[in-house]
């Protein structure tokens, strides 16, 4: 990455200037978590500045233009790694008073007309995962990516899917407590202390209630992304077994195309019959 730098830019074309360059701005991508080593950030200032001279010093327009994608990249990294500073400060705070396996917990599906709640509790590892974030803010792709990323570095995962036909025997609040429970008992280890979107939950293990968890919490952001995505696909293999009401678009939320299909087809088997 460093050899992009020295790049003598007027003895290249701009498309082979641009080629070189995304392969230096992926580079950045991949590696970028050990930037968040303070003193890291200093290679990072090092590898990117003397790039832009490169760019700046080169007489033709489209290179210069060039410019403005390297800062976009180098604002976007650095906008990551100051998140997940940010949202590592409860976890960091428990880890100075000597609490090791801290597990975030979060739901996706209190709200939907139809399909289940699905909670997940997910204990991290000190490899951070950079763009976690609440997942209602993230884009499809941008979830299925982190999905696979969590899974790929967290230490435990638990989920626990509540259905519709028991959430409508008791109520979606005591259902979401419940698959709350479940998950963080499918994790392999009891944790030292859970991190908890708005609600506490009936274990006996210390507990923090965080409101907007998921947005403070990149313990919680991470069970937040795993429950989401994990219901998603549910609602899209419904939307096979019981074609025409159109699950893998609205997911089951009360949205106008959902209900126009519940006035046309009337209720499915994984409709919340208390919620209609």
């Amino acid at each position: 990455m460093r050899g992009f730098a020295k790049i003598e830019t007027k003895d290249k074309s701009c498309k082979e200037i641009t080629a070189e360059l995304n392969m230096f701005l992926s580079g950045l991508d991949k590696n970028s978590e050990i930037y968040l080593d303070r003193v890291q950030r200093t290679v990072l200032d090092d590898k990117v500045y003397p790039v832009i001279r490169a760019l700046n010093n080169d007489h033709r327009l489209g290179v210069k233009k060039l410019v403005k994608k390297v800062e976009r990249k180098y604002e976007e990294i650095i906008n990551k790694l100051d998140k997940y500073e940010t949202m590592s400060i409860y976890e960091n705070g428990l880890k100075s008073k000597g609490y090791k396996l801290i597990a975030g917990i979060d739901e996706a599906g209190r709200g939907p007309l139809a399909g289940p709640v699905v909670a997940a509790a997910v204990v991290l590892g000190d490899w951070p995962i950079l763009g976690l974030d609440d997942s209602k803010k993230l884009s499809s792709k941008e979830r299925d990516i982190l999905y696979d990323e969590i899974q790929k570095r967290a230490l435990y995962i638990g989920v626990e899917i509540i259905d519709n036909v028991t959430i409508d025997k008791m109520n979606i609040l005591s259902a979401t407590k419940i698959a709350m429970v479940g998950a963080v008992k499918k994790l392999k280890v009891k944790p030292e202390m859970l991190l908890i979107d708005a609600l506490k939950i009936d274990v006996n293990i210390d507990q923090i209630e965080i409101i907007k968890g998921d947005s403070k919490s990149n313990s919680i952001a991470a069970a937040s992304i795993i429950a989401k995505v994990t219901r998603d696909r549910i609602m899209e293999k419904y939307d096979k077994t019981f074609p025409g009401y159109e699950f893998a678009k609205h997911k089951g939320y009360g949205t106008k195309l959902h209900y126009e299909k519940i006035r046309l087809l009337g209720p499915s088997p994984i409709h919340r019959k208390t919620f209609l």
